[in-house]
């Protein structure tokens, strides 16, 4: 479609936006709201508006005239459309988000939106970052993982004979024994250096991407070669049965919040190297709003992989629980990126 065809296809819609915007400005002044306090862009939504004011939305036209409007953006983007019009479509979601954010009051309610909405359809909305993200940790480690049984001198390239050592008496099951029930003020200093240490692995794959995304592309490798590694080196000396009950559990967490972080690095470097048609400035704030999304979700999660870790892994339960827990909590979190917001979504569009 070129581009003078999907401005007249769409433009009555985006006058009807810019409406209701200039609408939700005036009801804003009537309940005190001041100008650049974050609900609205005055300088922005006057241009071009009338003194008539508009026609209140119905409860549904503005979050589904909204999810258009970043529907036409992503397409003016994608075909190229010009600068010109992405940044007019780019105005007008922007202003629409602080509207629904303005609307929807308790900081709470906020923290309920975005778990059940925003941090999962963030994710799914960055498809090629994340599928590169799960295959450059997922494949090497599987590969290192495997590479225990069939080419065990592989391993010693990754790990050296000190650090294998140090893994087998941490997960010798004998080991594993003597350290089960542990006092609770260890529990909760475990917790401490779980989130510290998962939290800097994160990190480090995210905040890397600023290098054209290599440093990303690097840590999500390195990670899945060590941890894969690991993981079967100790399988292949007799402690599957301490290491696999051990990891499933938080695993879930953790695993997914470095691929996230990862994810966002990613995107972070490819707009940086290939903004398109817009300044690269501009290009990295934007690719920054979407990735610190991403990134504060996996911060969440990287808590709570720590609790999982310090207060459940550790824990005397049977193995057959373990098991059970596991496969049910990566089975939640692989519904919740895939379903979560989802409803909702459609009835917006």
């Amino acid at each position: 479609m070129r581009r003078e065809s999907f401005e007249s296809a769409n433009s009555d819609r985006w006058r009807r936006f810019e409406q209701l915007l200039r609408g939700e400005r005036e009801r804003g002044r009537r309940r005190g709201i001041k100008p650049g306090s974050g609900a609205f862009n005055e300088s922005a939504i006057e241009r071009g508006a009338d003194e008539r004011g508009a026609p209140a939305a119905d409860s549904h036209e503005f979050p589904q005239l909204y999810r258009r409007v970043c529907q036409d953006l992503a397409l003016a983007r994608s075909r190229r459309y010009g600068a010109d019009l992405e940044e007019r479509l780019n105005q007008l979601a922007l202003l629409g988000r602080n509207v629904l954010y303005a609307r929807r009051g308790s900081p709470l309610q906020r923290v309920r939106d975005f778990a059940v909405r925003g941090f999962p359809a963030q994710v799914r909305a960055l498809r090629g970052p994340l599928w590169l993200a799960i295959a450059l940790f997922a494949l090497p480690f599987g590969l290192f993982c495997a590479s225990a049984w069939f080419a065990p001198s592989v391993i010693e390239t990754v790990l050296d004979p000190d650090t294998m050592r140090s893994f087998e008496s941490n997960y010798d099951p004998e080991a594993a024994r003597r350290t089960v029930g542990r006092a609770s003020s260890s529990d909760f200093a475990m917790f401490g250096f779980y989130v510290y240490n998962n939290v800097g692995i994160a990190f480090r794959t995210f905040a890397s991407g600023v290098f054209g995304g290599l440093g990303s592309l690097f840590y999500l490798v390195f990670n899945g070669i060590y941890l894969g590694a690991v993981a079967g080196h100790l399988s292949t000396h007799g402690m599957s049965g301490t290491l696999w009950p051990f990891v499933i559990g938080h695993g879930a967490f953790e695993l997914t919040a470095i691929v996230l972080s990862g994810q966002a690095g990613l995107h972070i470097g490819y707009a940086l190297v290939a903004p398109g048609r817009r300044p690269r400035a501009r290009a990295l704030r934007e690719a920054g709003r979407e990735s610190g999304v991403i990134v504060l979700g996996a911060a969440a999660m990287l808590i709570a992989a720590a609790l999982l870790e310090a207060f459940w892994s550790s824990s005397s339960q049977p193995v057959g629980v373990k098991f059970a827990v596991g496969g049910a909590l990566w089975a939640l979190v692989i519904g919740y990126f895939a379903l979560a917001g989802r409803n909702r979504a459609a009835r917006a569009s």
